[in-house]
């Protein structure tokens, strides 16, 4: 099948086109499983491979995943090729054998490498160990396991990604690629093989076979140095020789001028700079001065070291003074966050600067030698292309690598043999890459904010890992490799936080918000999407878990993923996540959805929603030989998406909590705190009688609303004095920076009852009601004064703000919740997920 310039004339229009030539693209692309634009043939693979969408015959039922998941990243086929950030495919393949049987889409529109895709068609063919361990962990909890690949449809904004992706997903012939490959390196070694000669010296002595020629070896990696100034003589300080303590390995924070004695700091150096005629751009330019400083080589295979000698000095000159006869790529190097380093440190302004010359000249020999091959080929090309770079960091005390999720040029670097490194990549790692077919997968290069050419309701199961605020710079970072394939990211739809692009919070969040709607909208109603993501700021994940509400879904469960010890531990309040977080969120069905916007704001829609969103939780959670509380059954949590499923919906909140808690009570079943449907019930029970409960919760006192559940906790089977419960409650109290919270005497007053002994224990469902009401009067008595004051909001209670904005929401006035939210702090309002929702969906009714 072809890619024409028609076609892609009538995908032009897509957001996320990339910037390139019709040529360059149509070259890169293999049509119709992989396009290096916005695939056109996406719905001819789904109208061949999936199964249409027909909610009266529809009989999927399923819920969240929530056991633990561990899968290491080092694996041959998650090595071969290195990405800023990575989620090792069998962790993925446990959601997807969990969510879909054989034959099933799955959709990832942040494939990065196509890891989803990997994952998906490995369920086909799983190697012995992994399918040996899911099988017994799925015989343990009573589930078989249905084996057999699934298809894919990946996309991602960046050429380079969905060009990765591609040839993740590839078969390769093992066999005849290898024979190639050496072919080509064999002719790149006879061409530049002299290149990487050193003479072999003992104590600088050159040493000479019996005929009296000397004995070259062959160099394995050479170190380069910056060189500084020194400010009290002027005197250059070559940074290896001064910095280093060659015996440790340590790099001194603190050294002496060699030649003047002065102690001086890296810090408060200034480098040496040299002025060098750059032919490829025809035009002087200003670089760093870098010298060699060791060189690790190699002779009878025993290997040595060596401080780069006269002949080692003429060898770089000449290779210097030569011209590469072959294309390689000199673009110039965007504005943005990670390319101001090496243009400021080093004069790395186009990306030939990123290279030695000669192993700038050997990528460029077998980019020659491989440009009608393409594929495969290019992937190995782009493979090596950081790790043969000036990015690669020599450190003396570790392994040399590039620092991750940077374009950092370092002070020392590990130039590495080029010929020597590919042939390793070869064997080790891209030999190791085995599929099961070239037809499971679909691949794009768009924007995910506008995938117009993937039809509604077609795809049956979602995994994601978005971006994540300002942590990585994609387009900037993936600049090296597109470079090489002649076509960039478009990244005017990027979704990410970046001063460059003028993108803040609320841009990304937009983005955000759009990209999700978009999922939303081709994901079958009832399936599931997950989103694995990670960041250390309140804020951004307050946005991606609004951008996801927003757009539609409703957010199940939300686990964080604990590396060091490989299990997860659910989310119940917005502290700050430096974990990776596993979002499970779901599609409502068509009928329910039709249904609640004709009960919106009336006690059916209340429980209509709530016996949906309990047929969508985990039933059981067992960590080890206990039982997990699942708190999204608890019924503050169930309030809560309750209140924001009404919301995101424009709909009116029709009861307060304790009303809704006492319609709990009454139309469902509580066990252990937690609400089931009956059907779930027998279920939990008949795992209850086996196994004991982990009940030890865990909160962090951060604000009123936690403070009130924290007391329920404490109280609810054991009623106790204030003076049991002080000590206790400050030592879980962690006060937010704007929060003021009322002393414990007087919440407890607001909220609990005291019994003749002076023990505080929580009132029936009745009298929690009235309390409530009192409650609320005091909260919006504060609330008033509150709107009415002037200037910015500091201290205050934020359950005053919760209930105001209740009220005002209630009352369709919106400007007042936007003017107040506008009072207060804005990392506060950022890091609230009630607030911020609030805030969001009132300035969308003012069309702000």
């Amino acid at each position: 099948m072809k890619l024409t310039k028609e076609m892609l004339d009538s995908v032009r229009n897509i957001d996320g086109f990339p910037i390139g030539s019709d040529e360059d693209i149509i070259e890169l692309s293999d049509p119709p499983h992989y396009t290096a634009c916005p695939n056109p043939f996406i719905n001819d693979f789904i109208e061949k491979y999936g199964k249409p969408y027909d909610e009266e015959t529809d009989d999927y039922k399923c819920e969240p995943y929530a056991a633990d998941v561990s899968e290491g990243k080092n694996d041959p086929i998650y090595n071969a090729h290195s990405y800023h950030t990575k989620v090792p495919h069998k962790a993925i393949m446990r959601y997807i054998l969990h969510y879909t049987k054989p034959g099933d889409i799955v959709f990832d529109g942040f494939c990065g490498t196509g890891m989803t895709g990997v994952a998906a068609q490995m369920c086909g063919n799983p190697d012995p160990e992994f399918k040996f361990k899911v099988e017994k962990e799925s015989e343990k909890e009573g589930k078989k396991v249905e084996w057999g690949a699934r298809r894919a449809i990946l996309g991602d904004l960046s050429p380079a990604a969905t060009f990765i992706a591609y040839n993740y997903n590839t078969p390769v012939d093992t066999a005849e690629f290898e024979k190639e490959a050496k072919r080509i390196l064999d002719e790149v070694e006879n061409e530049c093989g002299w290149m990487y000669e050193t003479i072999h010296t003992i104590d600088g002595v050159p040493q000479k076979y019996i005929d009296g020629s000397v004995i070259k070896g062959r160099i394995n990696y050479t170190v380069w140095s910056d060189v500084f100034v020194c400010p009290n003589c002027s005197n250059e300080i070559v940074f290896w020789d001064a910095a280093v303590n060659k015996e440790d390995g340590k790099v001194m924070d603190e050294f002496k001028c060699p030649h003047c004695g002065a102690a001086v700091n890296k810090k408060d150096l200034d480098r040496a700079w040299k002025t060098v005629y750059d032919k490829a751009l025809d035009k002087v330019i200003n670089q760093v001065k870098q010298v060699p400083v060791l060189i690790n080589y190699t002779v009878d295979n025993k290997r040595y070291e060596k401080k780069p000698d006269e002949f080692d000095m003429e060898l770089i000159e000449k290779i210097e003074e030569m011209d590469i006869p072959y294309w390689y790529p000199t673009d110039e190097l965007p504005n943005g966050y990670n390319t101001e380093q090496p243009k400021k440190s080093h004069g790395i302004t186009h990306v030939h600067h990123f290279y030695t010359k000669r192993n700038l000249w050997v990528l460029s020999a077998i980019y020659d030698r491989i440009k009608m091959k393409k594929n495969i080929f290019y992937w190995l090309l782009t493979s090596v292309s950081e790790g043969s770079s000036k990015l690669n960091r020599e450190r003396p005390n570790g392994l040399p690598s590039k620092l991750s999720g940077t374009l950092y040029v370092s002070s020392m670097i590990h130039e590495i043999n080029n010929i020597d490194f590919i042939y390793r990549k070869i064997m080790k790692r891209i030999l190791n890459k085995e599929l099961s077919s070239p037809y499971n997968k679909c691949i794009s290069t768009q924007s995910l904010d506008d995938i117009k050419n993937i039809k509604s309701n077609s795809v049956d199961y979602i995994f994601t890992d978005p971006p994540f605020g300002d942590n990585l710079m994609y387009s900037e970072l993936n600049f090296l490799w597109e470079s090489w394939l002649k076509i960039f990211t478009n990244n005017k739809t990027e979704a990410i936080i970046n001063k460059t692009q003028k993108k803040g919070l609320h841009e990304y969040q937009e983005l955000m918000e759009k990209c999700f709607s978009e999922m939303y909208r081709i994901l079958k109603p009832g399936r599931w999407m997950t989103v694995e993501f990670h960041n250390s700021k309140n804020a951004v994940w307050n946005a991606i878990q609004e951008a996801i509400l927003r757009a539609g879904f409703v957010i199940a469960n939300v686990r964080t993923l604990d590396k060091k010890q490989g299990s997860f531990k659910q989310v119940t309040t917005t502290t700050a996540v430096k974990q990776d977080l596993v979002i499970s969120a779901y599609k409502p069905k068509e009928g329910f959805v039709k249904r609640f916007l004709k009960e919106a704001g009336t006690e059916e829609g209340v429980w209509d929603f709530v016996s949906q969103h309990l047929e969508k939780l985990p039933i059981v959670v067992e960590v080890g030989d206990r039982l997990d509380i699942v708190d999204e059954r608890r019924d503050y949590l169930l309030y809560d998406s309750m209140i924001a499923f009404h919301i995101q919906n424009g709909a009116s909140i029709p009861m307060g909590s304790s009303d809704f808690y006492a319609g709990l009570k009454k139309r469902y079943i509580e066990r252990d705190g937690m609400y089931f449907l009956p059907d779930q019930a027998a279920v939990y029970d008949s795992k209850r009688a086996k196994l004991e409960l982990n009940d030890q919760l865990s909160f962090i006192i951060k604000d009123e609303k936690m403070a009130i559940q924290w007391l329920k906790y404490k109280l609810l089977n054991k009623p106790m004095t204030y003076q049991e419960l002080q000590p206790l409650f400050l030592e879980e109290l962690h006060q937010g920076k704007h929060e003021s919270i009322p002393e414990l005497i007087d919440i407890l007053q607001e909220n609990f009852l005291k019994d003749d002994d002076g023990r505080w224990y929580v009132p029936d469902v009745n009298r929690q009601s009235d309390m409530e009401k009192l409650r609320e009067k005091k909260l919006l008595k504060d609330f008033e004064e509150y709107k009415n004051s002037k200037g910015k909001l500091k201290i205050f209670r934020s359950e005053a703000i919760r209930v105001g904005f209740k009220e005002c929401w209630k009352n369709k006035d919106y400007e007042t919740i936007v003017s107040v939210s506008e009072r207060l702090p804005e990392s506060f309002l950022q890091e609230d997920q009630t607030l911020l929702m609030y805030y969001d969906n009132a300035q969308t009714r003012l069309g702000v």
